[in-house]
């Protein structure tokens, strides 16, 4: 089989181990990247390139960064010229238009972190964390103009363990999708792959988190409320607000019991952390990170009140 030739679409660091894999291998040549602009990062609100831009440029890899991939026609030119076999977009984070769609030999395959249909959309990794699954997966697809409605190519299941966060989840993705894309483009290549249409039964979205949700409701059971901190570790971050100040919580532990106190009020404070009263069960915070301060055990917060 000769080199497969690919134009690889994407941009955060859930991407970058699949572009190293493919840039790595005899099996492929990768012809070009393209990646979101460069975004202000910082105080300075310095102009910084993308991981995936960032590896390209050390490899000498030719790199696309439109602002809008569907209306920049000398983009779109360019890609024709270099008559790629597939584009592979993995978190590319804009819709491509039919026209872009079109220009590889075989399909633009997209890497999804859900086992669709369940979790279309922007968010499937957190999603699947808050809601309490204990799998996810994820899965190539043909890309359709559609919300990841395509056909799916080949899935590969994967575990979610009780105190498993998204970063964690976020890494065991980006590692287990490499050889799921080779295997993906070498089937579709030699015919040994029929890609089959989604079932349209389980379909459900997985929308953009906002800030609001972010917001600790001690209203809620203890568990969902750790199912929340899991999912959003650090980005954005789970939080209460406490003397006026947000403090972020990064670790918890449910627990079963409940006392006689009302929902959000402290029980206890131990050298196991400090135990809140939810709607139901009290959730125990172990690691925090107070405004203005650096992460620390929820204990050392609660002496720091103290004094």
């Amino acid at each position: 089989m000769n080199r497969i030739k690919i134009v690889f679409f994407g941009t955060p660091d859930i991407g970058l181990k699949s572009l190293e894999h493919f840039y790595n291998s005899d099996k492929f040549e990768v012809l070009a990247v393209v990646t979101q602009p460069d975004k202000p990062s910082g105080r300075g609100q310095k102009l910084l390139p993308s991981p995936i831009k960032k590896f390209a440029v050390e490899n000498n890899i030719q790199v696309f960064q439109p602002k809008s991939i569907r209306k920049e026609a000398d983009i779109i030119s360019e890609l024709k010229k270099l008559a790629p076999d597939f584009f592979v977009t993995f978190a590319f984070g804009q819709i491509l238009s039919q026209e872009v769609l079109d220009i590889p030999k075989y399909e633009t395959i997209n890497l999804h972190v859900s086992l669709l249909p369940k979790y279309r959309g922007a968010n499937p990794i957190q999603r699947a964390i808050i809601n309490g699954d204990t799998q996810t997966g994820i899965c190539t697809m043909i890309t359709e103009l559609g919300l990841d409605c395509g056909d799916i190519c080949m899935t590969h299941p994967i575990q979610i363990a009780n105190n498993m966060n998204c970063v964690e989840l976020f890494e065991i993705c980006a590692s287990e999708s490499p050889l799921l894309l080779e295997k993906t483009l070498e089937g579709l290549v030699t015919e040994t792959i029929i890609p089959q249409k989604q079932c349209e039964e389980g379909v459900c979205l997985a929308e953009k988190l906002s800030k609001e949700e972010c917001l600790i409701n001690w209203d809620k059971t203890a568990k969902e409320i750790h199912n929340l901190v899991r999912g959003v570790y650090k980005c954005p971050g789970a939080h209460f607000i406490y003397q006026d100040k947000i403090i972020k919580v990064l670790e918890t532990e449910p627990l079963e019991e409940n006392s006689t106190l009302g929902v959000g009020e402290f029980v206890k404070s131990s050298k196991l952390g400090i135990d809140v009263q939810t709607g139901n069960g009290i959730l125990r915070l172990i690691k925090v990170k107070p405004e203005g301060k650096g992460e620390m055990l929820a204990r050392d917060w609660a002496n720091g009140l103290k004094k």
